[in-house]
């Protein structure tokens, strides 16, 4: 059996790393997004010859006895809202079910960077699954085309949200 020279209290080095997210975030902000995620579909929409329209909606919702409001990140011409999102957290899921049950004639859809990943550390569901689980349709990393070149819902956000 070997025997430690330092017990465990030398000197170890630890290497630190740039927070990812504030970086991406500095970028995004620095174009009018918030996530390097939004600023690809912003580019993609554009390159396929459409306006972009990043967070011109805003919806109303109620968390039980809080009055808030939700603006989805790409209202498309067509009336189809977008979503994109790097992360899933508890509280935008919680935010989606919501907006989903309080307005429920409008067709919001998310774009995940990695819709296969779990929720959470420990749960079987993925962000897909939730996505489905909830009637939301939902795409990998960009906005399909085909999307952009839908009809889209008989009743815009304008009207359905008498804006």
């Amino acid at each position: 059996m070997g025997v430690s020279r330092n017990n465990g209290r030398g000197m170890t080095r630890r290497r630190t790393f740039p927070d990812r997210s504030k970086l991406n975030l500095e970028v995004g902000l620095r174009h009018g997004f918030r996530s390097g995620l939004e600023e690809i579909n912003a580019k993609h929409i554009k390159a396929l010859g459409f306006e972009v329209l990043f967070e011109t909606v805003k919806i109303p919702y109620t968390v039980p006895e809080t009055r808030r409001h939700y603006t989805p990140d790409f209202p498309l011409h067509n009336g189809i809202l977008v979503e994109t999102k790097g992360k899933l957290e508890p509280k935008d899921r919680a935010k989606h079910v919501f907006v989903k049950n309080q307005h429920p004639e409008l067709d919001i859809r998310f774009v995940f960077q990695r819709p296969y990943d779990k929720i959470n550390k420990g749960s079987p569901t993925t962000y897909a699954a939730w996505a489905e689980k909830n009637g939301f349709r939902w795409a990998t990393r960009l906005i399909p085309e085909a999307w952009l070149k839908e009809m889209g819902p008989k009743r815009k956000p304008s009207e359905v949200l008498n804006v």
